[in-house]
């Protein structure tokens, strides 16, 4: 729905409009899939219209209601648990108008943002923390918006439960010793770490862990199972605890020590399967 002091848009697929109420439209009576079709139809076609030309929010003004407009959009995806792939999504919205200012694949980056930012609002209102959501979004491979609120609502189960509490101390630790040791050292601890160099047992251990989690976790994101791709990752917590509490790191033989650091940065890795454990707050 274009408004009438708007910049000109010429879209050669623009959809039907729908009443707006209070900035978004009345979702409880958008229910059938034919009217939830032309509703998302209508704000995405606005949306990528807008910021195709450039004329994003800025603070406290938005004169086209884009903001209403996008959240409109989420509350229809959630509310009717609609599997979309936005990014593709977009990308045609795009390609439906004629001389945009912006390209699509900018068009589509900034708005994925946009959502972004609403989407941490409006779970901020269900009690979400807004660090989930983010460290979910931080990997760039949801945007299908009901896998990624399902996938952001099992780190928050994760993370109240006592192993995943403790791992999430562990992967402090381990990102914390091996970032301090590559910046001593000049160089990063990034390759894989070589069975062959393992002295004790818990190092053994560990590797093997984390060798078997990341394909779990991995094939339970992509069937959907967020629960199980976290129960996967909680069951690091008692290899990890074991590695710390009877293995030095930096281990006098420069070889076992370099070891050491690239095994823990595999722990990283490995939860970086699920989220960016980095942006965790508390």
């Amino acid at each position: 729905m274009h408004p009438s002091n708007s910049p000109s848009l010429t879209s050669t697929n623009a959809p039907p409009t729908t009443e707006l109420t209070n900035g978004t439209s009345s979702l409880s009576a958008v229910s059938s899939p034919v009217s939830v079709a032309v509703a998302l139809a209508e704000k995405l076609d606005t949306l990528a219209g807008f910021f195709g030309i450039d004329q994003k929010p800025t603070g406290s003004r938005d004169p086209y209601a884009l903001r209403r407009a996008a959240l409109g959009v989420l509350r229809l995806i959630l509310e009717n648990k609609l599997a979309l792939p936005l990014r593709n999504i977009l990308t045609d919205a795009h390609a439906g108008y004629a001389n945009l200012h912006e390209s699509a694949e900018a068009t589509t980056d900034a708005l994925l943002q946009f959502f972004a930012d609403r989407l941490k609002v409006l779970l901020r209102e269900d009690g979400v923390p807004h660090h989930h959501i983010a460290a979910v979004l931080a990997l760039g491979d949801e945007d299908d918006l009901v896998r990624l609120v399902s996938r952001t609502q099992a780190l928050g189960a994760l993370l109240a439960s006592e192993d995943g509490g403790n791992l999430l101390i562990a992967y402090r630790r381990a990102a914390n010793i091996a970032g301090i040791e590559a910046k001593k050292d000049g160089q990063n601890y990034d390759d894989a770490a070589d069975p062959a160099l393992f002295v004790q047992a818990e190092e053994t251990a560990l590797h093997a862990a984390l060798t078997a989690t990341g394909p779990s976790v991995s094939s339970a994101i992509a069937a959907g199972d967020f629960s199980g791709a976290m129960a996967a990752l909680a069951g690091l917590r008692q290899p990890v605890d074991a590695f710390f509490e009877e293995v030095t790191v930096n281990a006098d033989d420069p070889t076992v020590r370099a070891n050491r650091l690239r095994l823990l940065s595999e722990i990283g890795a490995t939860m970086r399967g699920v989220a960016d454990f980095s942006l965790i707050e508390g």
